[in-house]
């Protein structure tokens, strides 16, 4: 399995919560951030998926927090696709402090949503592999 895609990231003073850390629902922006820049890394854009009648949707999020982050510290925010069957996939990510320590690990659930229909789509890899230019960074 190749390295997973990641994005460096600066913890804000204005991201922190009263005990000088990182605010705990600022971790999902920072994820959110991740698989943003992975698609369009991969060569999909927003509006890409919008003419395309399609849209990314979470339907479940997992956070485990391991260690503290403080105002100024630098992280990567891993983000890797794993594929199975069906409607959903997989997204495992990871926000790793410069010194190798994971701060944490969050784990999601996501499918793509027709639009129009507003269901999910039957084969979601084979949606992102029709409009990546690169597939690959989805490890497809």
């Amino acid at each position: 399995m190749s390295e997973p895609f990641s994005v460096p990231v600066t913890v804000r003073g204005y991201e922190t919560d009263v005990q000088g850390h990182l605010n705990q629902a600022v971790y999902l922006n920072y994820a959110e951030h991740a698989r943003w820049s992975l698609l369009q890394a991969a060569g999909i854009s927003q509006s890409a998926l919008v003419s395309s009648g399609v849209g990314p949707v979470a339907l479940e999020t997992t956070i485990r927090y391991r260690r503290e982050l403080l105002a100024g510290d630098e992280a990567e925010v891993t983000c890797a696709f794993v594929w199975g069957e069906g409607k959903t996939f997989q997204i495992e990510q990871a926000v790793v402090k410069a010194d190798g320590t994971v701060a944490a690990e969050i784990s999601a659930v996501g499918g793509i949503l027709d639009l129009e229909k507003r269901r999910l789509v039957a084969d979601p890899a084979e949606v992102f592999r029709r409009l990546a230019s690169h597939p690959g960074v989805f490890g497809l």
